[in-house]
């Protein structure tokens, strides 16, 4: 059995959890969680998922650490478990996955549900290039050869301090209550940083229980119009803009894209949430998930901008993607349609080949960030699926008809391939949904100037409801 050196020991004291990446000879990626779950002594019956430290470790004796590794998305529905709970019981100790609650052993990846996560082995001895330090090593994956590292992070892991925060990420005047108050707060939040560190605030609120409240009663906030920008930022037509050939300005419209999705997915809580009363708690739990998502991309995009010594906000912008949210404004199925099951869609279609220009510019950190990214995006195409499936069922229509009905009527030009057909059906879209399909809106939309963008932010003014809405 293979095992890939990770990290010197010494790398995982700062935090619990961590998010790796693994990459094979071949180009294929893993990406995996590590647990670090206490320093208490490891029973002696401790099977070979869980090595003790041979040595000393910061002057401690015999420190144990109790270390898994097992796959980062649940095998379920696809949940990033990287904030499951972790309990446990007769067994042994379990990851619970955050949206339904399925636990998973995490030294055997079994659930009573019959399903199975993927774990594996963690051993600790001395690292080959370390001296006598030791190292953390996991298990080879199965398929493959020649496996690496190419990315450790810790989950908690911010990029709060690559830009000075303008305000608080709790208002002290009148913070929200609910989901939807920090959902349109989010939305009016300009600062791109703060808007990232609003959204894990919010979302970690809501994943824990202390929200208690949806908060789609009557008296909801609404949402804005536009998301508001700040005023140093240069919109421009996005026919006019340039073509781009650089790595740093790939990334800074991909940057650029992520801030805009942060919004989208905030918007589909704030505006749809009120006025269709009978989504379930799963809709929000899933559009939170996806806000976090965004939010970490664009960090992700964020840290590789700065690496590369270009700001966000050093190129034009463009507000393109909110045009299809201006479009479909009045309708969730329509928004589910034309954002998730087309534009996310079409980004499954393009992802693999931007992430090939960057391997060939021998660019790993990226090519990671973007492999993580598109991972990703796989789960909100099937979310979108998900919940468009379940607006149409309410309605007792068919899917693929209304979906085509929906490009058709919402949507401008031809549906074009190459389409990535794996990704596709894996996120629940059959070739019958979108071959051969083409969008007869006329492309009246202009994009929103960029003065309307800007001066949005100074006439910004949130109403809170006064009370929990407990109604779900």
């Amino acid at each position: 059995m293979d095992f890939i050196e990770i990290v010197p020991v010494s790398k995982i004291l700062s935090h619990t959890r961590f998010l790796l990446t693994l990459r094979s000879g071949e180009g294929i990626y893993r990406s995996l969680l590590l647990f670090r779950l206490s320093t208490s002594p490891v029973p002696p019956d401790t099977d070979e998922h869980v090595r003790e430290p041979s040595k000393t470790l910061n002057g401690a004796f015999h420190v144990a650490e109790q270390l898994y590794v097992m796959e980062s998305a649940c095998p379920h529905l696809g949940a990033d478990m990287s904030h499951a709970d972790i309990e446990e019981c007769e067994t042994g100790v379990v990851a619970v996955c955050p949206w339904h609650r399925y636990d998973f052993d995490m030294r055997t990846g079994k659930s009573d549900t019959g399903l199975r996560a993927c774990v594996y082995k963690v051993d600790v001895k001395k690292g080959a290039n370390n001296g006598d330090a030791d190292s953390i090593w996991i298990e080879s994956p199965d398929e493959g050869s020649n496996w690496r590292l190419v990315e450790f992070r810790p989950v908690s892991e911010g990029t709060a301090d690559l830009i000075t925060l303008t305000e608080d990420i709790v208002p002290a005047e009148d913070p929200p209550k609910t989901l939807i108050q920090w959902a349109v707060l989010v939305l009016n939040t300009s600062h791109p940083q703060l808007k990232v560190e609003r959204t894990r605030h919010a979302v970690n609120l809501f994943r824990s229980g202390k929200l208690s409240s949806i908060g789609r009663g009557a008296s909801a906030p609404q949402p804005p119009e536009v998301p508001p920008r700040e005023s140093r930022m240069t919109f421009v037509d996005p026919k006019h803009l340039a073509k781009r050939k650089s790595r740093a300005a790939m990334l800074h419209a991909l940057a650029n894209i992520e801030q805009w999705a942060i919004d989208l997915a905030w918007d589909a809580i704030a505006r749809f949430g009120p006025t269709n009363p009978t989504l379930p708690h799963q809709f929000f739990s899933d559009f939170t998930k996806i806000a976090l998502d965004e939010a970490k991309h664009f960090s992700l995009l964020l840290a590789r901008l700065t690496a590369l010594e270009m700001p966000y906000g050093s190129l034009p912008i463009h507000s393109a993607l909110w045009q299809s949210a201006t479009e479909t404004a009045d309708s969730l199925r329509a928004r589910l349609a034309i954002v998730h099951l087309v534009h996310e869609a079409r980004g499954l279609d393009v992802n693999p080949a931007t992430i090939a220009k960057f391997a060939k510019q021998g660019d790993d950190a990226s090519v990671a960030a973007l492999t993580v990214i598109h991972n990703d995006e796989v789960t909100h195409v099937t979310a979108g699926h998900r919940w468009f499936t379940f607006v149409c069922g309410e309605q007792g229509v068919d899917p693929v008809e209304t979906f085509r009905e929906e490009v058709r009527r919402h949507f401008s030009g031809r549906l074009k391939g190459p389409f990535n057909v794996d990704d596709r059906e894996k996120a629940g879209l059959t070739r019958d949904f979108y071959e051969d399909l083409a969008g007869e809106m006329k492309d009246s939309l202009s994009p929103v100037p960029a003065k309307a963008i800007q001066d949005e932010e100074a006439s910004v003014k949130i109403g809170y409801e006064t009370r929990f809405m407990r109604g779900l």
